[in-house]
Order: C-alpha cells, then sequence, then structure tokens
C-alpha cells in the first residue's frame, strides 16, 4: 500500500493509553452534566481495558458511538467535549496506517477536545485551553510522538478544536525534530523516494 505506516499494536496500546488519560481528566465535567449516564465513561474503561492488553474488538467501537451520542445528547457544551474526548479515546485503537493529516486527529484528538472541554468549564477561556494542551504535551510518552511524526501535520479547519488539535501536534513536533531542525515526517519522506 502506498504511503502505509507501519504500526504495532504496541504503539496503539500507548496511543490508547494517552488518549484514554486525557479524556479521563475532563469526565467529571460530563457527569456533572448528566450524572446517570456512564456512557463516556464506558468509553475510556473500555479504552483502558485495550490499552492494558485486552484485543481490539468490537467494543471499542461500540463505546465511541454509545458516547458519541452522549455528545449528541449533551445540553452543555464542556460536557459535549468531555464526550468527544471519550469518543477519541476509543478511536485511538483504530489510528489508519495511511499516511494522511486526518489521521493525526486519532493521534491527539482525545487530548484537544479534554482541552476544549475544560476552557468552556472555565468560561471559554483560551488560557486554560493552552494550559491543558502544554500538559498533555510535558506527559505524552515517547511512543505517542515518534507515531505521530511518521504522519505529515494536522490538517487546517475544525474550529477551535482543531485549533487545540495543531497547537498540541505542533508542540510534539517540536520536541521531536530531528538535529536539523527539520520535522521528521519530511526527512522520512524524502528518505522513503
Amino acid at each position: 500500500m502506498a504511503n502505509a505506516i507501519v504500526l504495532d499494536m504496541e504503539e496503539l496500546r500507548a496511543l490508547t493509553a494517552y488518549a484514554a488519560e486525557s479524556a479521563a481528566e475532563v469526565r467529571a465535567l460530563y457527569e456533572r452534566d448528566r450524572p446517570d449516564d456512564s456512557r463516556p465513561r464506558q468509553a475510556i474503561d473500555t479504552a483502558w481495558a485495550f490499552a492494558r492488553g485486552d484485543r481490539r474488538s468490537k467494543a471499542l467501537r461500540d463505546a465511541a458511538w454509545a458516547a458519541m451520542r452522549a455528545a449528541q445528547e449533551a445540553e452543555d457544551a464542556a460536557a459535549g467535549y468531555a464526550a468527544r474526548a471519550a469518543i477519541a479515546s476509543c478511536s485511538a485503537a483504530y489510528l489508519h496506517p495511511l499516511a494522511r493529516a486526518t489521521q493525526v486527529k486519532h493521534i491527539v484528538g482525545s487530548a484537544a477536545y479534554a482541552a476544549r472541554a475544560a476552557e468552556l468549564a472555565a468560561g471559554d477561556e483560551p488560557e486554560v485551553g493552552v494550559g491543558h494542551i502544554e500538559r498533555a504535551a510535558r506527559r505524552a510518552p515517547t511512543a505517542v510522538v515518534d507515531v505521530l511524526r511518521r504522519y505529515p501535520p494536522a490538517p487546517a479547519g475544525g474550529g477551535r478544536a482543531g485549533e487545540l488539535i495543531r497547537l498540541l501536534d505542533e508542540r510534539l513536533r517540536r520536541a521531536g525534530a530531528d538535529a536539523t531542525g527539520e520535522p521528521a515526517y519530511l526527512v522520512l519522506r524524502r528518505s522513503a523516494r
């Protein structure tokens, strides 16, 4: 397959653990809005189970779909983004091995949606979201940065959540630039020719 990226199961587990941790940070925002709805919590728990060794199965997809319905039903915008972070925690396990910018959302989407939820909960304060992104960048394991560097940068668009995705993407790539300061995906693309 042209432009295929090699991913192994341990890398997918590391990505999913990072995404689940990100979603768990804002889960309470959803539960405060809808205390009787456990769908986002179940999505995060299912993502953790995969990250800790369970098989990648239909349970991840089912949990993501349930969390998506929860996000759509949320009346509070912060709660909706907290549920989106839970969706993204499951979808991290299904990162496609295609060199497409849209795949970056599977890597950093959960942290970006969590940042958006946090800033909305603080009265739509951008500084809160940026602070959340900085913390997410600092706690990103090497495996997450290594996988991210195989993909092109995040695409334009997506409103404020898209801005946060690009901010985290750029922050992680800066931390992982090669000795020339060039992003690794450009170096890898040239060497593949």
